[in-house]
C-alpha cells in the first residue's frame, strides 16, 4: 500500500542510518520545512529523498528523471537564517520507491512504498572480504586525502552495509547499486567488488582515487 511522503530529489544517494546536512534555499524546499515544522510530533516529521538521474536541484526545469529507491528522511535538526532559508540536518530512516511524483502542490510530494531489507543473515566471510577491502582503501587514500571514516567499523552486519556505502566515495551510479542491493550480504559483496576495482585504478593512476576523475555534478543544497 503506497504513502505519501513531501520529496526531496537530490544529486546524491542518501542511506539509511546516517545523518545529511542540507542548505534549503528553494522556494518549494522552504515550503516543504515549513510543512514539516507544523508537524506536532518531532518524530513525524519526515520526508522523502531519491537521486536525481538527469537534472539539477534547483532551477526552472530542475530534475528530469529520478532514480526510483531513495530513503525516507527524518528532520532532526532546522536552524532558520535571516534571510528565508534554512540549514537542516536529516538522518535516513528506511528504504522507499517512488511510484509517482505530483509537483502541482508548493512542494514535490511523491507517491511511495517501503523497501525494507531482508532480515537473512550475512556470511563471515563476507564480512571479513568488505571490512578488509576498506581498511585496503582506507590505506591507500592515506597519502591522497582525509580518511572516509574514522573509528571501529560497526559490527552489526546491515549498519555495516550503509557506513560503507555511505562513506566511501565512489560515483553516483554505483552508490545508487548499493542503495538498491536487495539486502546486506548483496550490498557488502557488491561494495567489495567495486573498492577493489577502485584500487586496481588507483595502482594505476596512483595520484589520485579513479572516482574523484568521475564526479562531475554540484550540489547547491
Amino acid at each position: 500500500m503506497s504513502d505519501t511522503l513531501p520529496m526531496f530529489p537530490l544529486n546524491t544517494v542518501l542511506f539509511p542510518g546516517l545523518s545529511v546536512p542540507l542548505r534549503v534555499f528553494e522556494d518549494r524546499y522552504r515550503a516543504l520545512v515549513h510543512h514539516l515544522l507544523r508537524v506536532e510530533d518531532p518524530a513525524e516529521r519526515s520526508f522523502g529523498s531519491v537521486g536525481i538521474r538527469d537534472g539539477y536541484e534547483v532551477g526552472d526545469h530542475g530534475a528530469q528523471s529520478l532514480y526510483r529507491v531513495g530513503c525516507r528522511m527524518q528532520l532532526t535538526e532546522v536552524e532558520s537564517n535571516s534571510d528565508g532559508t534554512f540549514d537542516v540536518v536529516a538522518v535516513g530512516m528506511e528504504r522507499i520507491e517512488l511510484q509517482r511524483l505530483d509537483t502541482t502542490g508548493n512542494f514535490p510530494v511523491g507517491h511511495v512504498v517501503d523497501r525494507p531489507d531482508s532480515s537473512a543473515p550475512v556470511p563471515e566471510e563476507v564480512l571479513e572480504r568488505a571490512r578488509a577491502a576498506f581498511t585496503a582503501y582506507r590505506v591507500a587514500l592515506a597519502d591522497l586525502r582525509s580518511d572516509p571514516y574514522e573509528g571501529a567499523l560497526p559490527r552489526d552486519p546491515t549498519y555495516l552495509s550503509w557506513t560503507l556505502a555511505a562513506v566511501a566515495p565512489l560515483p553516483m551510479s554505483e552508490r545508487q547499486s548499493l542503495l538498491e542491493a536487495e539486502d546486506a550480504t548483496d550490498r557488502l559483496i557488491l561494495l567489495t567488488d567495486l573498492l577493489r576495482t577502485e584500487l586496481q585504478a588507483m595502482n594505476v593512476i596512483p595520484s589520485l582515487p579513479a572516482t574523484e576523475v568521475a564526479r562531475t555534478r554540484w550540489s547547491p543544497n
